[in-house]
């Protein structure tokens, strides 16, 4: 599948890390960098524009070093970017850690997935099917 793309950047686009990666590294495009104080967020730039066909999504997702290493998240992951979007893709971080962190120019700071989804159409019903589960959520199951 070819996805267009503008790179507004200084920075190489973005690739896959390996053959089987299903996720893209996404970089900082920054002027000066930017300190992340701890419980901070902010909107990260990438200078990334793209257009996905229809039927497909781009989601935003944390890199697992970074969340691990040093507690940054992506705040609402995933992220989804629609294919109708024709914004810079931003990536919202977060730093759930206690010390500040500082983002740098062309830093791999998130990972993209793009994604075929499905449009649902509504059937309005006056009862739902039985499942053994029902009602239960939240923990319901007992499993671990």
């Amino acid at each position: 599948m070819n996805v267009q793309i503008i790179n507004k950047s200084k920075h190489p686009l973005p690739a896959y890390a390996t053959e089987l990666s299903a996720g893209m590294d996404i970089r900082a495009n920054l002027s000066e960098p930017v300190s992340l104080a701890p419980m901070q967020r902010c909107l990260v730039p990438t200078g990334l524009y793209i257009a996905l066909p229809p039927g497909f999504e781009a989601q935003v997702r944390p890199r697992s070093g970074l969340a691990i290493k040093k507690g940054i998240t992506v705040l609402n992951s995933p992220g989804t970017i629609d294919a109708d979007y024709r914004g810079e893709v931003c990536i919202i971080l977060v730093n759930l850690s206690s010390e500040t962190f500082v983002i740098e120019d062309g830093e791999r700071i998130a990972q993209m997935v793009i994604a075929r989804h499905e449009q649902a159409t509504w059937q309005e019903v006056e009862v739902l099917d039985d499942t053994e589960r029902g009602a239960g959520g939240f923990g319901h199951t007992g499993k671990s």
